[in-house]
């Protein structure tokens, strides 16, 4: 089943799902919705002749850089992991730094709840600012499906609404054109299979097949390739490895959004610094957490700092499904959760 699924049909499966329905999303050969509009989410990456990396390099495309594919293609020259290649107007590029978006401005909402509201970027990025005004400091560069809290609404200095933002992670405010956030209604974020009892729910992640396989008792309900930790046991600065750890572990505390990297408050687009990463069920001390990646595409090959990197749809689908349970007006959600067994 999960070989015929377009992107359209994962998102209409996993509305489904709520009722009981098991599926299996699609593989890395995803359909492109609408025009197909996608971006470069890395410092460059290069245009090909043909759709291998020893085809001869045509050009480089910068970061943040959109394309219009003309025609999608599984290479025979790989990589096995991830085949999948795009056609550009000049040439091929390989998918796995390219992230799918879409142009989808939004009507502003004219009032925001006192304990601030929930909202994902629609276009395929927007710049932040320290004030409502497009001649102000600008901040962090914010990318389509990625998340923020949003605790106000008003008039910038061009005449247009923004929103004001809050950072998990700093707790700094900064501003963003409205009509470039969606407002994420409570309905799109109810649990699924809330009637299945905590005991009866499981994840197992593959290290080797870099998989994710979810478990009601015995039936599959999702099996998906993803991203886990780069093989490097020695620790970071912070002392933490990049590998992920092995063992079995419980969903303990999930956030709709989280700012991860060095911490720093910089409008420099190479820092490691992604704020709004989506739909995070953390399991394990160290940090590290199932989440949405806008980032990269690379699913099947290890990419991360230690956590497990997956498709946004994904990563929300397991947000609802996993225990413990998400209310829509809050930011942090804590409790003894869904099992999880790394091998």
């Amino acid at each position: 089943m999960g070989s015929t699924l377009s992107r359209r049909d994962f998102l209409k499966l996993a509305a489904a799902s709520a009722s009981g329905l098991a599926f299996r999303p699609p593989p890395p050969d995803l359909s492109f919705d609408g025009e197909g509009l996608m971006r470069v989410a890395t410092s460059w990456i290069g245009l090909y002749a043909e759709p291998s990396f020893r085809a001869r390099r045509l050009a480089r495309l910068e970061r943040d850089q959109l394309v219009t594919v003309l025609k999608r293609e599984l290479s025979g020259e790989g990589p096995t992991y991830n085949p999948l290649w795009v056609q550009l107007a000049g040439g091929y590029a390989h998918s796995g730094h390219l992230q799918p978006v879409r142009w989808l401005p939004q009507t502003p909402r004219s009032r925001i709840k006192q304990s601030g509201e929930l909202f994902e970027v629609s276009v395929p990025f927007t710049r932040s600012y320290r004030e409502p005004d497009p001649a102000a400091e600008p901040l962090y560069r914010l990318y389509y499906q990625s998340t923020a809290w949003v605790e106000d609404v008003g008039l910038g200095e061009d005449g247009r609404s923004w929103y004001r933002l809050v950072d998990d992670l700093l707790k700094v405010r900064y501003f963003v054109r409205a009509e470039h956030l969606r407002w994420i209604p409570p309905e799109e974020l109810k649990p699924v299979s809330p009637e299945i009892p905590l005991h009866r729910k499981r994840l197992e992640v593959s290290l080797a097949r870099q998989e994710l396989l979810a478990y009601e008792e015995d039936r599959l309900m999702l099996r998906t390739s993803i991203s886990t930790g780069i093989m490097d046991p020695k620790p970071r600065g912070n002392g933490i490895p990049t590998m992920t750890p092995r063992g079995r572990f419980y969903v303990d505390k999930k956030m709709p959004l989280r700012h991860m990297g060095d911490g720093q408050l910089t409008a420099d687009l190479e820092a490691y610094e992604l704020p709004g990463v989506p739909w995070v069920s953390f399991f394990h001390f160290w940090g590290v957490a199932f989440h949405g990646t806008y980032w990269h595409s690379n699913y099947g090959t290890p990419m991360s700092h230690g956590c497990v990197n997956m498709r946004p749809e994904e990563a929300k689908w397991l947000y609802r499904w996993t225990l413990p349970a998400v209310e829509h007006d809050r930011i942090l959600h804590i409790g003894h959760g869904t099992t999880v067994d790394v091998v």
